[in-house]
């Protein structure tokens, strides 16, 4: 059912996310409901970028006395939050450009932008701002918003904010295609000999599959949107939905290790070593947990129609999650705390502060990246959020990694006993598996 909803969720979502290709119908009514909703907002750079407009029936839009109005955000603001009065007319005046739709194509240059910065465009007739209106056709449009690329020509569908996200996915991917041609062997050997951390092993090799799931998707659409400014949308959906999912299994591995040491350390005695205590405390707390986090994702799906896998956490779902993570991050580093400190043997101590720094990594750093992405300018955020967090992420799962598969540290600490460590296998099979 969980999948179901998540994919059911993406699907849906995607369908109604717009490219910087958009295609429809400027529609008077509409236009005279919401005078205020822009039909487009987009993050211009350089001196050479374009908006270009298509439309069908010139002889309606002549009629209507069809415009554009471009704001750039912050005047917009301003002009919103302005004490004065202003009446409907009085703000589209004050527009930064204006445009007259009244041939079949026509493009529109903006230029002169001292650094990149959002645009809203907005729909405007002559029934827009009167009180008396007549129904009335609506005028088909293509709209095209383009910024210069490296020689100046304007051609680049990509916003200043995404720019650069094209290149970083398909580096992401060369990376994970690079290193699955050297570990991926041993990996899966490790894997089938089904040694003391086979379970944790297998459900992070998932997660990281996911991950890599998530990359390609996001190169692919990146690919086919450099192209026409629309990618795919499927791919998008199918790149956000391998995201989710790797982040509820990592957060239910994390989650059951560190509430399994936690538990067991204070039902243990004194003579009895460290264990993993599968009672129902600790498997409902970890289920509690999970099921939060994916309510939150799915709300803020619902809430952000960009659809981006890491938002700009501007709505009430996403400020959530991230105190969700931030509370999780210092409730597990408490819980370990107490473990390192009262733990005599250097290695396993040894080994639970490097865990906690690969859980501490995972949980924070999406929102330290998100508070730290406010100094920067808005065009600058999704970029600095969205990089950080795969490449922290990642950094995180190479800690793991390491720590299970670790000839020195891992295997001489679970070679102690068969539940020094959670997820392990019995005693009987203990010394028949050597990585």
């Amino acid at each position: 059912m969980r999948w179901r909803l998540l994919w059911l969720l993406c699907a849906a979502g995607w369908g109604g996310a717009g490219g910087k290709t958009l295609r429809g119908g400027f529609a008077s009514a509409a236009a005279r409901l919401e005078p205020w909703r822009p039909v487009a907002r987009f993050q211009f750079h350089g001196d050479h970028a374009v908006l270009c407009v298509r439309i069908k029936n010139v002889a309606v839009a002549v009629a209507k006395e069809a415009r554009l109005h471009l704001f750039q955000a912050q005047e917009w603001q301003k002009l919103q939050n302005s004490i004065q009065d202003h009446s409907c007319t009085e703000k589209f005046s004050k527009a930064q450009l204006t445009m007259t739709v009244n041939h079949t194509e026509q493009n529109l240059t903006v230029s002169q932008i001292p650094y990149p910065e959002t645009w809203y465009v907005f729909y405007v007739d002559k029934f827009t701002c009167e009180e008396n209106y007549s129904e009335s056709e609506d005028i088909q449009f293509e709209m095209i918003l383009l910024n210069p690329d490296a020689e100046g020509n304007p051609l680049d569908h990509f916003s200043a904010g995404e720019s650069g996200l094209h290149e970083f996915f398909f580096l992401l991917v060369l990376a994970y295609f690079v290193t699955a041609c050297i570990y991926a062997q041993s990996l899966w050997q490790t894997i089938k000999k089904r040694g003391p951390m086979h379970t944790v092993l297998k459900v992070l090799t998932i997660a990281l599959l996911l991950q890599a799931g998530s990359a390609f998707a996001n190169y692919l659409h990146f690919s086919s949107y450099s192209k026409d400014g629309i990618g795919a949308p499927f791919m998008g959906s199918l790149a956000e939905l391998c995201d989710i999912i790797s982040q509820i299994q990592m957060l239910y591995l994390l989650l059951s290790l560190c509430m399994g040491w936690t538990i067991g350390r204070m039902k243990k005695s004194q003579g009895r070593p460290l264990q993993w205590d599968s009672t129902p405390t600790s498997t409902g707390i970890a289920v509690v947990v999970v099921v939060t986090q994916s309510v939150l994702l799915i709300w803020e799906q619902f809430e952000d129609t960009d659809h981006h896998s890491y938002h700009s956490h501007h709505g009430l779902a996403s400020g959530l999650l991230i105190g969700l993570r931030v509370c999780l991050a210092l409730s597990l580093a408490a819980g370990l705390y107490q473990i390192i400190t009262v733990e005599r043997s250097t290695l396993k101590r040894e080994f639970y502060i490097t865990f906690a720094k690969a859980c501490i990594l995972w949980f924070l750093c999406h929102p330290c990246l998100a508070t730290i992405a406010i100094i920067f300018r808005e065009y600058q955020r999704e970029k600095i959020i969205t990089m950080g967090v795969i490449l922290c992420q990642c950094i995180s799962m190479v800690i793991l990694y390491r720590l299970f598969l670790s000839h020195s540290l891992y295997w001489e600490v679970s070679s102690l006993s068969s539940v020094t460590l959670p997820l392990t296998v019995s005693s009987g099979h203990k010394n028949r598996h050597h990585f």
